[in-house]
Protein backbone atom coordinates (compact mmCIF):
# COMPACT_ATOMS: atom_id res chain seq x y z
CA UNK A 1 0.00 0.00 0.00
CA UNK A 2 2.67 2.46 0.74
CA UNK A 3 4.40 1.62 -2.36
CA UNK A 4 1.54 2.24 -4.31
CA UNK A 5 0.80 5.60 -2.75
CA UNK A 6 4.47 6.95 -3.28
CA UNK A 7 3.46 5.88 -7.06
CA UNK A 8 0.58 7.95 -7.34
CA UNK A 9 2.85 10.41 -5.35
CA UNK A 10 5.30 10.77 -7.50
CA UNK A 11 3.30 10.27 -10.98
CA UNK A 12 0.73 13.09 -9.76
CA UNK A 13 3.73 15.50 -9.27
CA UNK A 14 5.61 14.57 -12.11
CA UNK A 15 2.52 15.52 -14.13
CA UNK A 16 2.19 18.87 -12.02
CA UNK A 17 5.81 19.32 -13.09
CA UNK A 18 5.12 18.70 -16.54
CA UNK A 19 2.12 20.86 -16.77
CA UNK A 20 4.02 23.60 -14.88
CA UNK A 21 7.21 23.50 -17.60
CA UNK A 22 4.44 23.41 -20.65
CA UNK A 23 2.48 26.62 -19.21
CA UNK A 24 2.83 29.59 -21.24
CA UNK A 25 5.77 31.95 -20.36
CA UNK A 26 3.26 35.02 -19.82
CA UNK A 27 1.46 32.41 -17.06
CA UNK A 28 4.77 32.38 -15.34
CA UNK A 29 6.37 35.37 -15.34
CA UNK A 30 5.46 38.34 -13.25
CA UNK A 31 4.01 36.18 -10.53
CA UNK A 32 5.33 37.86 -7.70
CA UNK A 33 4.91 41.36 -6.68
CA UNK A 34 7.51 43.75 -5.80
CA UNK A 35 7.47 44.96 -2.02
CA UNK A 36 7.75 48.48 -3.24
CA UNK A 37 4.53 48.22 -5.32
CA UNK A 38 0.94 48.65 -4.66
CA UNK A 39 -1.91 46.53 -5.47
CA UNK A 40 -4.72 49.11 -7.30
CA UNK A 41 -7.49 47.19 -7.21
CA UNK A 42 -9.10 49.76 -5.49
CA UNK A 43 -6.33 52.22 -5.06
CA UNK A 44 -7.64 55.88 -4.28
CA UNK A 45 -5.17 58.46 -5.55
CA UNK A 46 -4.37 61.50 -3.44
CA UNK A 47 -7.33 64.38 -4.36
CA UNK A 48 -6.15 66.94 -7.15
CA UNK A 49 -7.72 70.16 -6.64
CA UNK A 50 -7.20 71.37 -9.86
CA UNK A 51 -6.48 68.29 -12.61
CA UNK A 52 -3.74 69.41 -15.16
CA UNK A 53 -4.48 66.88 -18.47
CA UNK A 54 -2.28 66.81 -21.69
CA UNK A 55 -3.66 64.83 -24.94
CA UNK A 56 -1.80 62.63 -26.81
CA UNK A 57 -3.70 62.08 -30.23
CA UNK A 58 -6.56 64.35 -30.74
CA UNK A 59 -7.86 63.00 -34.39
CA UNK A 60 -11.28 61.04 -34.17
CA UNK A 61 -11.19 60.48 -30.21
CA UNK A 62 -8.63 62.34 -28.32
CA UNK A 63 -10.37 66.14 -29.41
CA UNK A 64 -13.53 65.24 -28.30
CA UNK A 65 -11.93 64.46 -25.00
CA UNK A 66 -10.33 67.41 -24.90
CA UNK A 67 -13.48 69.74 -25.40
CA UNK A 68 -15.58 68.10 -22.55
CA UNK A 69 -12.80 67.72 -20.01
CA UNK A 70 -12.43 71.66 -20.73
CA UNK A 71 -15.36 72.42 -20.25
CA UNK A 72 -15.58 70.93 -16.65
CA UNK A 73 -15.19 72.87 -13.18
CA UNK A 74 -11.55 72.33 -11.99
CA UNK A 75 -9.96 71.42 -14.44
CA UNK A 76 -6.91 72.71 -16.74
CA UNK A 77 -5.15 71.90 -20.44
CA UNK A 78 -1.88 72.03 -20.06
CA UNK A 79 -0.37 70.70 -23.56
CA UNK A 80 -2.34 68.82 -26.79
CA UNK A 81 0.12 66.52 -29.24
CA UNK A 82 -0.37 65.26 -32.31
CA UNK A 83 1.76 64.16 -35.38
CA UNK A 84 -0.16 66.48 -37.39
CA UNK A 85 -0.11 70.50 -36.74
CA UNK A 86 -3.75 71.10 -38.24
CA UNK A 87 -4.91 68.92 -35.68
CA UNK A 88 -3.44 70.44 -32.88
CA UNK A 89 -4.54 73.91 -33.90
CA UNK A 90 -7.95 72.81 -34.26
CA UNK A 91 -8.48 71.25 -30.91
CA UNK A 92 -7.06 74.21 -29.05
CA UNK A 93 -9.25 76.23 -30.42
CA UNK A 94 -12.03 73.14 -29.48
CA UNK A 95 -10.73 73.63 -26.07
CA UNK A 96 -11.18 77.64 -25.75
CA UNK A 97 -14.32 77.98 -27.53
CA UNK A 98 -15.19 74.94 -25.12
CA UNK A 99 -14.33 76.58 -21.53
CA UNK A 100 -14.48 80.55 -22.14
CA UNK A 101 -11.71 83.41 -22.89
CA UNK A 102 -10.31 83.26 -19.40
CA UNK A 103 -9.26 78.99 -19.16
CA UNK A 104 -7.05 77.11 -20.39
CA UNK A 105 -4.62 80.27 -21.69
CA UNK A 106 -1.22 78.23 -21.84
CA UNK A 107 -1.93 75.19 -23.98
CA UNK A 108 2.06 73.86 -25.35
CA UNK A 109 1.34 72.41 -28.33
CA UNK A 110 3.76 69.53 -29.86
CA UNK A 111 3.12 68.25 -33.52
CA UNK A 112 5.71 66.70 -35.96
CA UNK A 113 7.83 63.76 -34.46
CA UNK A 114 6.62 60.91 -33.59
CA UNK A 115 8.37 60.90 -30.20
CA UNK A 116 7.35 65.03 -29.30
CA UNK A 117 5.04 63.32 -26.36
CA UNK A 118 8.15 62.33 -24.44
CA UNK A 119 9.22 66.05 -24.82
CA UNK A 120 5.75 67.17 -23.51
CA UNK A 121 5.86 64.78 -20.60
CA UNK A 122 9.25 66.44 -19.54
CA UNK A 123 8.48 69.45 -20.35
CA UNK A 124 4.72 70.11 -18.69
CA UNK A 125 4.61 67.29 -16.06
CA UNK A 126 0.72 66.74 -16.50
CA UNK A 127 -1.09 65.39 -13.82
CA UNK A 128 -3.12 63.17 -16.27
CA UNK A 129 -2.68 62.02 -19.53
CA UNK A 130 -5.52 60.95 -22.40
CA UNK A 131 -4.08 58.85 -24.72
CA UNK A 132 -5.94 57.95 -28.29
CA UNK A 133 -3.30 57.02 -30.66
CA UNK A 134 -2.55 53.89 -32.69
CA UNK A 135 -2.82 50.50 -30.90
CA UNK A 136 0.75 50.29 -30.85
CA UNK A 137 1.64 53.26 -28.56
CA UNK A 138 -0.85 52.70 -25.84
CA UNK A 139 1.12 50.85 -24.10
CA UNK A 140 4.48 53.12 -24.06
CA UNK A 141 2.93 56.09 -23.79
CA UNK A 142 0.85 54.98 -20.92
CA UNK A 143 4.24 53.71 -18.83
CA UNK A 144 5.86 56.75 -20.03
CA UNK A 145 3.04 58.74 -18.72
CA UNK A 146 3.34 57.27 -15.30
CA UNK A 147 6.53 57.24 -15.32
CA UNK A 148 6.71 61.04 -15.16
CA UNK A 149 4.30 61.06 -12.71
CA UNK A 150 1.09 61.24 -14.73
CA UNK A 151 -1.96 59.21 -14.32
CA UNK A 152 -2.90 57.66 -17.58
CA UNK A 153 -6.24 57.29 -19.57
CA UNK A 154 -6.13 54.96 -22.69
CA UNK A 155 -8.27 54.57 -25.52
CA UNK A 156 -9.32 50.81 -26.10
CA UNK A 157 -7.69 48.35 -26.29
CA UNK A 158 -5.29 49.12 -23.30
CA UNK A 159 -2.12 47.46 -25.21
CA UNK A 160 -1.62 44.56 -27.52
CA UNK A 161 0.47 42.02 -26.05
CA UNK A 162 0.56 40.56 -22.78
CA UNK A 163 3.74 41.53 -21.89
CA UNK A 164 2.90 45.05 -22.81
CA UNK A 165 -0.05 44.45 -19.87
CA UNK A 166 2.02 43.38 -17.40
CA UNK A 167 4.78 45.88 -17.82
CA UNK A 168 1.48 48.70 -17.58
CA UNK A 169 0.46 46.77 -14.30
CA UNK A 170 3.75 46.35 -13.08
CA UNK A 171 4.62 50.98 -13.84
CA UNK A 172 0.92 51.16 -12.17
CA UNK A 173 2.18 49.02 -9.24
CA UNK A 174 5.22 50.77 -8.07
CA UNK A 175 4.61 54.42 -9.52
CA UNK A 176 0.96 54.68 -7.83
CA UNK A 177 -0.70 56.01 -10.70
CA UNK A 178 -3.76 54.88 -11.90
CA UNK A 179 -3.94 53.47 -15.57
CA UNK A 180 -7.49 53.45 -16.93
CA UNK A 181 -8.95 52.02 -20.50
CA UNK A 182 -11.38 54.41 -21.53
CA UNK A 183 -13.76 51.76 -21.72
CA UNK A 184 -17.04 54.57 -22.66
CA UNK A 185 -19.84 51.70 -23.37
CA UNK A 186 -19.81 50.90 -19.48
CA UNK A 187 -21.43 54.30 -19.09
CA UNK A 188 -24.15 53.87 -21.71
CA UNK A 189 -28.04 53.96 -20.38
CA UNK A 190 -28.81 50.56 -21.15
CA UNK A 191 -25.27 49.17 -19.89
CA UNK A 192 -25.49 51.17 -16.70
CA UNK A 193 -29.39 49.72 -16.13
CA UNK A 194 -28.37 46.37 -16.32
CA UNK A 195 -25.72 46.21 -14.01
CA UNK A 196 -28.34 47.82 -11.73
CA UNK A 197 -30.54 45.46 -12.50
CA UNK A 198 -27.96 42.44 -11.81
CA UNK A 199 -27.18 43.84 -8.40
CA UNK A 200 -30.06 43.90 -7.40
CA UNK A 201 -30.68 40.17 -8.25
CA UNK A 202 -33.49 40.78 -10.76
CA UNK A 203 -31.90 38.17 -13.54
CA UNK A 204 -30.47 35.38 -10.21
CA UNK A 205 -27.30 34.22 -10.51
CA UNK A 206 -25.66 35.24 -13.87
CA UNK A 207 -24.83 32.01 -15.44
CA UNK A 208 -23.69 33.44 -19.14
CA UNK A 209 -23.39 36.45 -20.81
CA UNK A 210 -22.66 37.63 -24.81
CA UNK A 211 -20.78 40.31 -25.68
CA UNK A 212 -20.29 41.71 -29.28
CA UNK A 213 -18.28 44.58 -31.45
CA UNK A 214 -20.44 43.95 -35.28
CA UNK A 215 -19.41 47.08 -36.58
CA UNK A 216 -18.82 47.60 -40.39
CA UNK A 217 -16.43 49.91 -41.05
CA UNK A 218 -14.53 49.08 -44.43
CA UNK A 219 -15.45 52.34 -45.41
CA UNK A 220 -12.28 53.37 -43.22
CA UNK A 221 -9.85 51.82 -45.99
CA UNK A 222 -10.42 55.26 -47.33
CA UNK A 223 -8.49 57.07 -44.87
CA UNK A 224 -5.02 55.74 -46.07
CA UNK A 225 -2.08 58.37 -45.44
CA UNK A 226 -3.46 59.27 -41.62
CA UNK A 227 -6.60 58.40 -39.86
CA UNK A 228 -7.82 55.35 -38.45
CA UNK A 229 -8.03 53.00 -41.33
CA UNK A 230 -4.11 54.38 -42.74
CA UNK A 231 -3.07 52.27 -39.49
CA UNK A 232 -6.14 49.71 -38.80
CA UNK A 233 -6.38 48.26 -41.93
CA UNK A 234 -2.80 46.03 -41.40
CA UNK A 235 -3.83 44.79 -38.32
CA UNK A 236 -6.81 43.31 -39.89
CA UNK A 237 -4.58 41.66 -42.55
CA UNK A 238 -1.50 41.11 -40.25
CA UNK A 239 -3.42 39.48 -37.30
CA UNK A 240 -6.14 36.95 -36.81
CA UNK A 241 -8.31 37.02 -33.84
CA UNK A 242 -10.71 39.29 -32.24
CA UNK A 243 -9.07 42.54 -32.44
CA UNK A 244 -11.64 44.72 -30.27
CA UNK A 245 -13.15 42.90 -27.75
CA UNK A 246 -13.63 45.41 -24.85
CA UNK A 247 -16.66 47.88 -25.78
CA UNK A 248 -19.15 44.37 -25.37
CA UNK A 249 -16.74 42.70 -22.62
CA UNK A 250 -16.23 45.23 -20.01
CA UNK A 251 -20.07 45.49 -19.26
CA UNK A 252 -20.60 42.02 -18.98
CA UNK A 253 -17.77 41.39 -17.03
CA UNK A 254 -18.86 44.15 -14.56
CA UNK A 255 -22.03 42.44 -14.52
CA UNK A 256 -20.63 39.37 -13.49
CA UNK A 257 -18.07 41.24 -11.36
CA UNK A 258 -15.14 39.46 -13.04
CA UNK A 259 -11.29 40.13 -11.16
CA UNK A 260 -13.62 41.42 -8.40
CA UNK A 261 -13.59 39.14 -5.48
CA UNK A 262 -17.05 36.90 -6.52
CA UNK A 263 -15.06 35.29 -9.85
CA UNK A 264 -12.54 35.91 -12.65
CA UNK A 265 -11.51 34.77 -15.91
CA UNK A 266 -10.11 31.43 -16.91
CA UNK A 267 -9.82 30.74 -20.39
CA UNK A 268 -10.87 31.13 -23.70
CA UNK A 269 -11.27 29.55 -27.07
CA UNK A 270 -11.27 31.08 -30.05
CA UNK A 271 -12.03 30.32 -33.84
CA UNK A 272 -12.32 32.97 -36.98
CA UNK A 273 -14.13 32.63 -40.14
CA UNK A 274 -12.39 32.96 -43.55
CA UNK A 275 -11.01 36.68 -44.66
CA UNK A 276 -12.95 37.06 -47.34
CA UNK A 277 -14.62 40.66 -47.14
CA UNK A 278 -11.59 43.22 -47.00
CA UNK A 279 -10.58 41.46 -49.81
CA UNK A 280 -13.44 41.53 -51.90
CA UNK A 281 -13.73 44.95 -50.81
CA UNK A 282 -10.72 46.22 -51.84
CA UNK A 283 -10.87 44.56 -55.41
CA UNK A 284 -14.19 46.22 -55.85
CA UNK A 285 -12.90 49.76 -55.16
CA UNK A 286 -9.49 49.90 -55.70
CA UNK A 287 -7.11 49.62 -58.53
CA UNK A 288 -5.23 46.52 -59.17
CA UNK A 289 -1.53 47.89 -57.98
CA UNK A 290 -2.97 49.83 -54.91
CA UNK A 291 -1.48 49.08 -51.54
CA UNK A 292 -4.89 47.64 -50.40
CA UNK A 293 -4.31 44.66 -52.66
CA UNK A 294 -1.54 43.93 -52.23
CA UNK A 295 -2.13 42.81 -48.50
CA UNK A 296 -2.59 39.47 -47.92
CA UNK A 297 -5.21 39.33 -45.38
CA UNK A 298 -5.35 36.99 -42.90
CA UNK A 299 -7.80 37.80 -40.30
CA UNK A 300 -11.28 36.11 -40.26
CA UNK A 301 -14.01 38.61 -41.22
CA UNK A 302 -16.15 36.72 -37.73
CA UNK A 303 -14.28 35.72 -34.22
CA UNK A 304 -16.37 33.81 -32.17
CA UNK A 305 -14.54 33.12 -28.78
CA UNK A 306 -15.93 31.63 -25.25
CA UNK A 307 -14.54 32.69 -22.29
CA UNK A 308 -15.11 30.32 -19.22
CA UNK A 309 -14.98 32.19 -15.81
CA UNK A 310 -12.93 30.31 -12.74
CA UNK A 311 -16.72 29.30 -11.51
CA UNK A 312 -17.60 28.14 -14.69
CA UNK A 313 -19.84 30.61 -16.33
CA UNK A 314 -19.59 31.34 -20.07
CA UNK A 315 -19.18 34.51 -22.28
CA UNK A 316 -19.33 34.28 -26.04
CA UNK A 317 -17.43 37.37 -27.28
CA UNK A 318 -17.74 38.14 -31.03
CA UNK A 319 -15.90 40.74 -33.36
CA UNK A 320 -17.02 41.29 -37.05
CA UNK A 321 -15.82 45.10 -38.38
CA UNK A 322 -16.55 43.44 -41.95
CA UNK A 323 -19.20 41.46 -43.05
CA UNK A 324 -22.29 43.74 -43.84
CA UNK A 325 -24.91 43.80 -41.31
CA UNK A 326 -26.62 46.24 -38.38
CA UNK A 327 -24.43 47.39 -35.82
CA UNK A 328 -24.70 45.35 -32.33
CA UNK A 329 -22.73 44.75 -28.55
CA UNK A 330 -25.37 41.85 -28.31
CA UNK A 331 -25.04 43.07 -24.34
CA UNK A 332 -26.77 39.97 -22.87
CA UNK A 333 -27.01 38.74 -19.74
CA UNK A 334 -28.41 35.15 -18.62
CA UNK A 335 -29.55 34.87 -15.01
CA UNK A 336 -31.47 31.92 -13.23
CA UNK A 337 -34.22 34.28 -12.86
CA UNK A 338 -34.18 35.54 -16.94
CA UNK A 339 -32.73 37.58 -19.63
CA UNK A 340 -31.49 41.18 -20.17
CA UNK A 341 -30.43 41.36 -23.73
CA UNK A 342 -29.71 44.47 -26.37
CA UNK A 343 -29.73 45.71 -29.53
CA UNK A 344 -32.98 45.55 -30.14
CA UNK A 345 -32.95 46.52 -25.70
CA UNK A 346 -35.53 43.57 -24.50
CA UNK A 347 -36.18 41.77 -20.85
CA UNK A 348 -37.78 38.67 -20.14
CA UNK A 349 -37.83 37.48 -16.14
CA UNK A 350 -39.74 34.30 -15.05
CA UNK A 351 -43.01 34.99 -13.90
CA UNK A 352 -42.98 37.80 -15.61
CA UNK A 353 -42.26 41.29 -15.23
CA UNK A 354 -45.06 43.36 -12.99
CA UNK A 355 -47.52 45.05 -15.10
CA UNK A 356 -45.73 43.96 -18.48
CA UNK A 357 -45.82 40.57 -19.52
CA UNK A 358 -47.48 37.27 -17.99
CA UNK A 359 -44.44 34.87 -18.06
CA UNK A 360 -40.68 34.15 -19.65
CA UNK A 361 -41.96 33.44 -22.77
CA UNK A 362 -42.10 37.41 -23.78
CA UNK A 363 -39.49 40.49 -23.88
CA UNK A 364 -40.48 43.68 -22.94
CA UNK A 365 -39.25 46.05 -24.97
CA UNK A 366 -39.80 48.77 -27.14
CA UNK A 367 -42.55 51.32 -25.76
CA UNK A 368 -42.53 49.34 -23.09
CA UNK A 369 -39.26 49.54 -21.51
CA UNK A 370 -39.83 53.01 -20.63
CA UNK A 371 -41.68 51.24 -17.20
CA UNK A 372 -38.38 49.74 -17.01
CA UNK A 373 -36.28 53.36 -16.67
CA UNK A 374 -38.34 54.56 -14.36
CA UNK A 375 -37.72 51.74 -12.02
CA UNK A 376 -33.90 50.64 -12.79
CA UNK A 377 -32.30 53.47 -14.48
CA UNK A 378 -28.74 53.96 -13.15
CA UNK A 379 -28.57 56.57 -10.51
CA UNK A 380 -25.57 57.63 -12.05
CA UNK A 381 -26.82 58.01 -15.90
CA UNK A 382 -29.68 60.14 -13.73
CA UNK A 383 -27.26 62.27 -12.46
CA UNK A 384 -25.02 63.00 -15.46
CA UNK A 385 -27.37 62.49 -18.38
CA UNK A 386 -28.40 65.94 -19.18
CA UNK A 387 -24.83 67.43 -18.66
CA UNK A 388 -23.14 64.91 -21.12
CA UNK A 389 -25.57 65.43 -23.73
CA UNK A 390 -23.34 66.09 -27.14
CA UNK A 391 -20.35 64.73 -25.77
CA UNK A 392 -20.24 61.82 -28.48
CA UNK A 393 -21.95 57.94 -28.14
CA UNK A 394 -24.92 59.59 -27.11
CA UNK A 395 -23.37 61.01 -24.01
CA UNK A 396 -21.76 57.97 -22.78
CA UNK A 397 -17.88 59.48 -22.96
CA UNK A 398 -19.26 62.86 -21.33
CA UNK A 399 -20.34 60.45 -18.34
CA UNK A 400 -17.18 58.56 -18.41
CA UNK A 401 -14.65 61.61 -18.25
CA UNK A 402 -16.84 63.27 -15.58
CA UNK A 403 -16.30 59.97 -13.68
CA UNK A 404 -12.40 60.10 -14.16
CA UNK A 405 -12.59 63.97 -13.00
CA UNK A 406 -14.99 63.19 -10.01
CA UNK A 407 -13.25 60.68 -8.73
CA UNK A 408 -9.51 62.07 -9.18
CA UNK A 409 -10.88 65.45 -7.44
CA UNK A 410 -12.20 63.78 -4.47
CA UNK A 411 -10.00 61.12 -4.12
CA UNK A 412 -12.12 57.95 -5.01
CA UNK A 413 -11.34 54.91 -6.63
CA UNK A 414 -11.84 54.51 -10.51
CA UNK A 415 -14.87 53.09 -11.57
CA UNK A 416 -12.67 50.51 -14.11
CA UNK A 417 -8.92 49.70 -12.43
CA UNK A 418 -5.64 48.74 -14.49
CA UNK A 419 -6.68 45.13 -14.03
CA UNK A 420 -9.59 44.84 -15.84
CA UNK A 421 -8.57 47.22 -18.86
CA UNK A 422 -5.58 44.24 -18.99
CA UNK A 423 -7.84 41.17 -18.84
CA UNK A 424 -10.84 42.74 -21.45
CA UNK A 425 -8.18 43.57 -23.83
CA UNK A 426 -6.40 40.45 -22.77
CA UNK A 427 -8.50 38.59 -25.09
CA UNK A 428 -7.39 39.58 -28.57
CA UNK A 429 -3.67 38.31 -28.04
CA UNK A 430 -4.86 35.22 -26.33
CA UNK A 431 -7.95 34.76 -29.21
CA UNK A 432 -5.29 35.21 -31.51
CA UNK A 433 -3.58 32.51 -30.12
CA UNK A 434 -5.87 30.01 -29.98
CA UNK A 435 -7.08 30.53 -33.87
CA UNK A 436 -3.60 29.53 -34.59
CA UNK A 437 -3.45 26.42 -32.43
CA UNK A 438 -7.16 25.31 -33.56
CA UNK A 439 -9.25 26.17 -30.84
CA UNK A 440 -6.58 25.58 -28.25
CA UNK A 441 -7.90 26.94 -24.85
CA UNK A 442 -5.44 29.45 -23.46
CA UNK A 443 -5.59 30.47 -19.95
CA UNK A 444 -5.90 34.01 -18.93
CA UNK A 445 -2.73 35.66 -17.03
CA UNK A 446 -3.79 36.71 -13.31
CA UNK A 447 -3.16 40.51 -13.86
CA UNK A 448 -3.80 41.33 -9.79
CA UNK A 449 -1.68 38.03 -8.21
CA UNK A 450 -4.69 36.58 -6.71
CA UNK A 451 -6.15 40.14 -5.36
CA UNK A 452 -9.57 39.63 -7.71
CA UNK A 453 -10.55 37.51 -4.67
CA UNK A 454 -10.16 40.92 -2.46
CA UNK A 455 -11.35 43.50 -4.54
CA UNK A 456 -15.21 44.85 -3.77
CA UNK A 457 -17.45 44.49 -6.94
CA UNK A 458 -18.32 47.82 -8.66
CA UNK A 459 -21.04 49.91 -6.57
CA UNK A 460 -24.01 51.60 -7.53
CA UNK A 461 -22.66 54.63 -7.60
CA UNK A 462 -25.33 57.47 -7.45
Amino acid sequence: MKNLNRRSFIQKTSLTAAAVSIAPSYLKANSERPLSSTYMGGFAAPKLEKVRAAFIGVGARGGTHARFFAALEGTEVVAICDLYEDLVQEKTQWVKEASGPNRHKNIAQYWGDEDKWRTMLKEVKPDVVFIATNWVNHAPMAIGAMEHGAHAFVEVPIAITIQDMWDIVDTSERTQKHCMMLENVNYSRDELMFLNMCRQGVVGEILHGEAAYIHELRWQMEEQERGTGSWRTHHYAKRNGNLYPTHGLGPVAQYMSLARKEDTFGSLVSFSTPARGRELYAEKNYPTNHKWNQLDFKGGDLNTSIIKTTMGKTIMVQWDETSPRPYSRLNLVQGTKGILAGFPTRVALEGGVEGLTEDHHSWVQGEQLEKLYEKYDHPLYKRLNEAAKGSGHGGMDGIMVYRIMECLQKGLPLDQNVYEGCLWSAVSPLSERSVASGGAPQPFPDFTRGNWKETAPLEIIS
